[in-house]
C-alpha cells in the first residue's frame, strides 16, 4: 500500500469515527471540584453475558492529552458498550491548555485518573445499582489507553509517588486500544506530534517523570491486560504496543496483544466498524 492510499484510508476511517452525534450519558457526577473532573455514566440497555449484575466498563478517552479533544468523541463507543449490556463509565480529566498545542499537564492529568478510579465504586453503587462494581474493566483509547495501563499500575509505581497505592486496583482486567504503551518508543517514534514528552513537562523533565508515568517501566502489575492495535495503524504504530508486550514478557507477565488486519487507529472505538465489536467482545472476557 502506498503512502498516499494509506493516508486517504486513515482519514476515510477517522471521518467515520467522528460522525456520530454525540451520545448523552444518563448521569454525570463529579470526583472533584475542577470542571473537567467528571464522569458521565450509561446505564445497560440490554442483558448482556449470563445474567445477573452488569459489569462495568471505565472509559478512558483518546485525544494526545490535549484540550479540543474530550469524551464527547468517545459517548458513541460508550453507548455502544451500553447497548451490549455493560454499565458504563466515561472519565474526563484535565488535559492540556485551551488549544491543542500542548499535551496534557503534569501532573493534574495523572491526579484526575488516579481520583476518578479511587471514587468509581462509590458512584456506581449511587448511579448504577443494576451494576457491580467488583466486575470493572478499564478501557482507554490511544492516550486514554496510556492512562488505563497506567492506572492499573499504581501499586507498582516508585516509592513516595503520590498516586501509588498499596494494594493492586480491584479491576477484571485492562483492554486497552492502541495504547501509547511504551513512552520511550512513542516518544523515538513522535507519536501524535512530540505529545510524550510535552505530558511529562518537555525535555527538561521526562527522564525524572518517565519511571512515574511510563506503563512500559511499571511491570509486572498482576492484571489481566489484553492490548487491541490495527496493524495499519499511522497514529500509534503496532511496534508502541509490541514493545509494551515485550517488556511485560520480561517482567514475567504475559499481555494478549490482539493485531486486527487492515484496521487503522480509529475503528476501534468507531461503533460503525466491525474492529469495535471485537473489542466488545475483548472487554466481555474479561468482564464475565
Amino acid at each position: 500500500m502506498t503512502d498516499d492510499v494509506a493516508a486517504a484510508r486513515a482519514a476515510a476511517e477517522e471521518k467515520s469515527a467522528f460522525s456520530h452525534a454525540p451520545v448523552a450519558p444518563d448521569a454525570t457526577a463529579a470526583y472533584g471540584d475542577h470542571p473537567d473532573q467528571v464522569i458521565d455514566f450509561y446505564a445497560p440497555r440490554a442483558q448482556g453475558g449470563p445474567g445477573g449484575p452488569a459489569p462495568v466498563v471505565l472509559v478512558l478517552h483518546g485525544g494526545a492529552w490535549r484540550a479540543p479533544y474530550d469524551r464527547r468523541h468517545i459517548s458513541p463507543f460508550a453507548d455502544f458498550l451500553a447497548r451490549r449490556g455493560f454499565a458504563v463509565a466515561s472519565a474526563e480529566y484535565r488535559r492540556g491548555g485551551d488549544d491543542d498545542s500542548v499535551a496534557g499537564r503534569w501532573p493534574d492529568t495523572f491526579d484526575d485518573v488516579a481520583a476518578a478510579l479511587d471514587a468509581l465504586p462509590g458512584l456506581v453503587r449511587e448511579l448504577l445499582p443494576q451494576a457491580d462494581p467488583r466486575r470493572t474493566v478499564l478501557t482507554g483509547h490511544s492516550a486514554g489507553g496510556h492512562l488505563a495501563l497506567w492506572a492499573a499500575s499504581r501499586h507498582v509505581l516508585p516509592a513516595g509517588s503520590p498516586w501509588r497505592s498499596d494494594s493492586p486496583t480491584a479491576l477484571r482486567g485492562v483492554v486497552a486500544l492502541a495504547p501509547i504503551a511504551n513512552l520511550a518508543v512513542a516518544d523515538k517514534l513522535d507519536v501524535c506530534g512530540g505529545a510524550v514528552r510535552q505530558l511529562l513537562g518537555g525535555d527538561e523533565h521526562f527522564a525524572e517523570r518517565q519511571p512515574y508515568a511510563d506503563p512500559a517501566l511499571l511491570l509486572p502489575t498482576g492484571i489481566a491486560t489484553t492490548l487491541v492495535q490495527g496493524r495499519t495503524d499511522l497514529t500509534v504504530p503496532q511496534a508502541v504496543a509490541e514493545s509494551y508486550a515485550d517488556a511485560a514478557a520480561k517482567a514475567g507477565e504475559m499481555v494478549g496483544v490482539t493485531l486486527l488486519e487492515d484496521v487503522g487507529h480509529f475503528p476501534l472505538i468507531d461503533p460503525a466498524a466491525d474492529a469495535c465489536a471485537v473489542v466488545v467482545e475483548e472487554i466481555a472476557q474479561l468482564a464475565w
